[in-house]
């Protein structure tokens, strides 16, 4: 067994990352190609906000700045303060997609020239834009990454403001889209919260399940390494119970740890590299409420 005298979580953390490399990095560019394109068919000639992308729709209506520049610019500062405040680790998730996301943005900035949506129902191209950026945003959350921008800014506003992911995403991104109403007017408005209610879901339904934060529940032999990982490499809490095999009557321990969506492939492939024999259930948890 590849852990079996002395746990290296560093070690864990590289097979992690190596494992179904070609097949993540494929899922990532797809993903991160379908939400520049979506983004530019659909959001920005509908003025539909959310995250840094959003900003880059408010700005470009109010001054004509290029959205390119607004998330460029928004993701190295975010990119820098996440480096200040989360660490290194949890930076290094995100330096990809912060970086990939604006170029392809530019990219394929040519082809609303080709594909126009005016004259269409705006109610359509809210649900089938939202759909589609939740299924490339799922795609690559899915692949171990993400594309930065307020992603950072929610797992900071999480962190110090001592408040789950969902509420510190309702906040934010809240924030952005009531920014917007003041812009494009309260109808806009309205369908941005659609947008975003419908992103949520579907990028969740991609990666596994639609709830924000996902349970496990694992039994195995190598209790401590386990333990070891999540608080180290994933830095959330774990519960320890005791209990007993229902046909054996052996005693044995359970580990329970929340996290959120976007850790599920983390914390499952970790937990198969440390005991490939370990049982393990992982159910929604749709609300998570106190620890520290």
């Amino acid at each position: 067994m590849l852990f079996k005298k002395k746990l290296n979580t560093d070690e864990v953390m590289h097979h992690v990352y190596e494992k179904n490399r070609a097949s993540r990095y494929l899922e990532f560019i797809i993903g991160i190609f379908i939400v520049a394109i979506t983004y530019n068919i659909f959001l920005v000639p509908a003025d539909i906000v959310y995250g840094i992308g959003g900003v880059g729709i408010i700005l470009k209506k109010l001054i004509g700045l290029d959205p390119f520049i607004v998330i460029l610019v928004g993701s190295i500062i975010l990119l820098l303060a996440s480096f200040i405040l989360l660490g290194k680790e949890k930076t290094a998730k995100s330096v990809l997609g912060s970086l990939a996301y604006p170029f392809i943005v530019k990219l394929t900035a040519w082809i609303p020239n080709y594909i126009s949506i005016e004259g269409a129902e705006p109610l359509l191209i809210v649900i089938v834009g939202a759909v589609a950026t939740g299924f490339g945003l799922g795609l690559i959350f899915k692949s171990g990454f993400t594309t930065g921008g307020t992603d950072i800014l929610n797992q900071i506003v999480s962190k110090y403001a001592k408040m789950s992911m969902g509420n510190a995403m309702l906040f934010t991104d809240g924030l952005i889209i009531l920014l917007s109403g003041f812009v494009f007017g309260f109808t806009k408005l309205i369908y941005s919260l659609i947008s975003l209610y419908l992103i949520s879901l579907m990028s969740d339904k991609v990666v596994i399940g639609i709830s924000q934060s996902k349970a496990f529940y694992v039994i195995t032999t190598h209790e401590t390494d386990v333990k070891k990982f999540i608080l180290q490499h994933l830095s959330h809490g774990v519960t320890v119970f005791d209990v007993r095999g229902g046909f054996t009557g052996n005693n044995q321990k359970m580990i329970m740890f929340i996290i959120p969506t976007k850790e599920y492939f983390f914390a499952k492939e970790g937990i198969k590299e440390i005991d490939p024999r370990a049982f393990f259930v992982v159910t929604d948890a749709y609300e998570v409420s106190g620890g520290e």
